[in-house]
């Protein structure tokens, strides 16, 4: 299993807050200060075959689905507890479609794929995506409030504007892309979660 890490750098300051003191504050690996902006680099782990092959294996993948992948402008919604969501743009740079399967974080015990769909009365409400996210060959999956996006259902603590997260990506092929993406204040897309087979009953009205 081949497994890709991208990590993201900063390009711009932020603002300093409104109150004219910035933030300073240690809070584990989980967190960090961070830029508006993300940038995904690829650092691919090689693979093992000999100096001086005649040829590649015919039989052996070229890439891996995390290989494909390109995240741009990725970022969490800042919350003080309960559940935050993240997005971006998932790009797959392949000729094969890639599939993302599930997703992991400190900063949640509990992480989920969801969808927006319209219910019975016409109310948009958030469930999570069976399947997965499928990123065609060549195509882009945008993650949005109000969309598809990456469900944080229970913070670990809380994530301020400023903060950033890691993200873990993981494949359909088992191969994994670790992200990092900023936090961000943002207040909107507040659909409610279709909790009706019983699990997540009690999250109804978060926002993502």
């Amino acid at each position: 299993m081949r497994t890709i890490t991208i990590t993201t750098t900063t390009t711009t300051t932020p603002a300093a807050p409104t109150n004219g003191t910035p933030r300073r504050r240690s809070r584990t690996a989980l967190l960090a200060p961070a830029g508006a902006a993300v940038a995904a680099v690829l650092l691919l782990s090689s693979c093992s075959a000999g100096s001086g092959s005649p040829s590649a294996d015919p039989s052996t993948p070229s890439s891996s689905q995390a290989e494909a992948l390109d995240v741009s402008d990725a970022w969490v919604k800042s919350a003080e507890s309960g559940m935050s969501a993240a997005f971006g743009e998932l790009s797959n740079t392949g000729d094969t479609d890639i599939t993302l399967v599930s997703v992991t974080t400190p900063a949640s015990s509990d992480v989920e794929l969801h969808e927006t769909v319209a219910d019975e009365s016409g109310t948009m409400v958030m469930r999570e995506k069976d399947g997965g996210f499928t990123i065609p060959a060549g195509g882009s999956r945008v993650l949005e409030p109000g969309g598809d996006h990456i469900m944080l259902m229970d913070l670990a603590e809380p994530i301020l504007a400023g903060d950033e997260v890691s993200v873990e990506l993981s494949f359909s092929d088992g191969s994994v892309a670790d992200i990092t993406a900023p936090v961000k204040d943002y207040s909107g897309a507040n659909e409610n979660y279709d909790g009706s087979d019983g699990e997540h009953s009690g999250h109804d009205g978060h926002e993502g």
